[in-house]
């Protein structure tokens, strides 16, 4: 007997791979939501349509926003013109209560609800977009405090209850800011000294690493992205860089500031810090030697003396810009900067 052709369309494991989603999701979303294949026969694999596949994407691209998913489908299933925009529903920058993909979230912002479900089911595509999206609707500063932050505190969270569970997830979510916050660098980092109205010459410019042991470098990178949108010039070494590497950098350098971060107290040198604030460069009568910025929390538990503790990444910012000023330059556009606890996540 002849057998009959395969029905046309894609399988299920085709079209996940085609839009970056699990199988698992996608039978999901067909089980709660009626996002499923319009070919279904007995015995056989569904098949999805392109009709089928463009539904999903925009039920991707929809959830990826924030949008409930419950939302998401009746949108991504409305015929052309007669559902919501193809605009994200609701009041963007919005905060809300609603479900991010499983995550401890808490009060934040819509987007945070995306970005939390694109990291849970793995879509790297949309976590790229919704990354993006935050970085050129809020700037920088807000991307990284109101987004990148809170969804990636939530994974940490989730990741500490479940065990060896989350990995892939926070490692992949991990990749995509680094990314995205890499990108923003790229696209306005100056290597050109700030300009000014002082009589001497510019200082050097701002080092940035982590202490020796030290791997966590996604702050640092907010901070690289954030003073290269300031147009202040930056030298970033990374993770875990070792002492004779710092001190060499610096002397090679005469940077106007060395920012040191650390995560944890178990990483944090107090001696290695106070080493470099005492470090000097240039002909005798004209001298010169580093800011030392300690972030991040691991510097936390006791004064700092000669050494600079700023709040948080604004305040941070702020204070690089000002250092990075040449002598004598207005500095009323730097904001204020106190010594505080806080770190620069």
């Amino acid at each position: 007997m002849e057998r009959s052709a395969p029905p046309p369309g894609l399988t299920t494991g085709a079209v996940a791979r085609r839009l970056g989603v699990s199988p698992t999701t996608l039978r999901s979303w067909d089980r709660r939501y009626g996002i499923g294949p319009s070919v279904r026969e007995e015995g056989r694999h569904r098949r999805w349509s392109p009709e089928d596949v463009t539904v999903l994407q925009e039920m991707c691209r929809l959830t990826a926003a924030g949008v409930p998913p419950a939302e998401a489908a009746r949108a991504a299933r409305a015929p052309a013109g007669t559902g919501s925009p193809r605009g994200v529903p609701g009041t963007r920058g919005e905060r809300s209560g609603g479900a991010g993909g499983g995550l401890p979230l808490g009060d934040v912002r819509q987007e945070c609800r995306g970005l939390a479900r694109a990291a849970v089911r793995l879509d790297a595509a949309a976590l790229g977009t919704a990354l993006d999206t935050a970085v050129r609707d809020h700037g920088i500063l807000a991307a990284w405090e109101e987004v990148m932050v809170p969804t990636l505190r939530a994974v940490g969270r989730k990741w500490e209850a479940a065990g060896d569970r989350y990995v892939e997830v926070e490692h992949l979510l991990s990749w995509h800011v680094s990314a995205a916050l890499r990108s923003t660098a790229a696209a306005t980092a100056s290597a050109a000294p700030p300009e000014g109205t002082g009589s001497g010459p510019a200082p050097g410019p701002v080092v940035l690493a982590c202490v020796p042991g030290e791997l966590h470098v996604l702050p640092l990178e907010a901070l690289f992205a954030g003073l290269g949108c300031r147009e202040v010039p930056v030298l970033m070494f990374g993770a875990a860089v070792p002492a004779p590497a710092l001190e060499e950098a610096v002397r090679r350098t005469g940077p106007s500031a060395v920012v040191l971060w650390s995560q944890s107290r178990s990483t944090a040198s107090r001696p290695l810090a106070r080493h470099l604030a005492a470090m000097t460069w240039g002909v005798r009568g004209a001298r010169g030697r580093p800011a030392v910025v300690a972030a991040g929390p691991g510097w936390a538990g006791g004064p700092l003396p000669g050494l600079h503790r700023p709040h948080g990444l604004r305040d941070a910012l702020e204070l690089l810009e000002r250092l990075a000023l040449p002598p004598g330059a207005d500095t009323s556009r730097a904001g204020p900067t106190g010594g505080g606890t806080g770190d620069a996540q």
